[in-house]
């Protein structure tokens, strides 16, 4: 399973890293991000159920990751 940590971007969204990982990602690879941004993080969720790609939340006080299969 890859891992994309964005916690602590300051320079641009965190949604930046998320995606180049998601394009970079071989079909049936693994990926987990973790974020400290809860608006990124809601639009991330929002954009896999609109791909209807399944994954799963979990949450560990202010942090958030949302594991995933492309």
């Amino acid at each position: 399973m890859k891992t994309i940590d964005t916690r602590g971007q300051k320079l641009y969204s965190p949604l930046i890293p998320a995606v180049k990982a998601m394009c970079e990602a071989g079909k049936g690879e693994k990926l987990e991000i973790i974020m400290d941004d809860a608006t990124a993080f809601n639009d991330l969720k929002e954009y896999l159920a609109e791909q209807q790609i399944g994954f799963r939340e979990i949450y560990d006080g202010e942090e958030m990751l949302v594991q995933f299969c492309k």
